[in-house]
C-alpha cells in the first residue's frame, strides 16, 4: 500500500504553493503564475493565524479556480460511466466532484514546509501537454510529478496529476467504478454527498487508498 504524498496531492493547494523556477512554455508559465498568486496569499501576515485558515483556503481556491478543467477531470474519472449520463447529471457530478476535491485537498496547504519544484521537461502535442517536474523536500528526496493539460482557447487547463506513477484520475476512476459496479451511479452520488455532509476526506472515510500500479 502506498499513499499519495499529501503535499503533492493538494491539487488546489500544496503543489501550487511551491516556488517554480525554470524556463518553459505556456503550460508551465500558467503553473508559475498560479503559484505566485498562492504564495502571496500564504505569505500574507494577516492570514497566517489558525483563525484565518478558512479565509486562507478561500484565497487559494480563488487563485487556482481557473487552472483546472473540472469537466474533463470528471469525465475521465467516471470513464465509461460518463456516456450514459444526461447533461443535468453530468453538471451535477462535475460540481460534486469539484467540491469533493476541494474539501479533501485544500486543507493540506498547511503542510507546506519549504519544498521546491524543479521542472525537467515539457511536451506539447497539439492541444495536449505534459509538464514533468521533480519535487525536492528538505531531506533532498525527489518525487516525480507529471501535470497533464489540455488547451482550452488561450489557456492550458490541468485534467490530471501523476505522482510517482500514480494518476489522480486513474485512482478515482478505479474507486468510482468499483462503487458503481457494486451499487449504481446514483449510489456513488449518494456516497459522495454523504462524504461532503460529514466533512470526511475521501481517502480517509471509506474509499480505497491509492496504490501504485502493478
Amino acid at each position: 500500500m502506498h499513499r499519495l504524498h499529501p503535499l503533492i496531492l493538494g491539487l488546489a493547494g500544496s503543489l501550487l504553493i511551491l516556488p517554480l523556477a525554470a524556463e518553459a512554455g505556456a503550460p508551465t508559465d500558467q503553473l508559475r503564475a498560479a503559484s505566485e498568486k498562492v504564495i502571496r496569499i500564504l505569505d500574507d501576515p494577516a492570514l497566517k493565524s489558525d483563525g484565518k485558515a478558512l479565509e486562507r483556503q478561500a484565497g487559494v481556491r480563488a487563485a487556482v479556480a481557473d487552472l483546472f478543467d473540472f469537466n474533463e477531470l470528471s469525465r475521465r474519472a467516471l470513464g465509461r460511466h460518463w456516456r450514459p449520463l444526461s447533461e443535468a447529471e453530468r453538471e451535477e457530478f462535475v460540481l460534486l466532484f469539484r467540491t469533493l476535491l476541494e474539501r479533501t485537498y485544500l486543507p493540506r496547504i498547511r503542510l507546506y514546509q519549504g519544498e521546491r519544484v524543479r521542472f525537467v521537461g515539457e511536451s506539447v502535442d497539439g492541444d495536449a501537454a505534459a509538464v514533468q517536474a521533480r519535487v525536492l523536500n528538505r531531506r533532498d528526496q525527489e518525487v516525480p510529478v507529471i501535470f497533464r493539460l489540455n488547451r482550452r482557447g488561450e489557456h492550458w487547463l490541468i485534467f490530471d496529476v501523476s505522482v510517482e506513477g500514480i494518476s489522480l484520475v486513474s485512482n478515482y476512476r478505479a474507486q468510482f467504478d468499483q462503487i458503481i459496479q457494486r451499487a449504481s451511479y446514483q449510489g456513488l452520488v449518494t456516497r459522495i454527498r454523504q462524504k461532503l455532509a460529514t466533512g470526511d476526506a475521501v481517502d480517509e472515510a471509506g474509499f480505497p487508498a491509492a496504490t501504485k500500479p502493478k
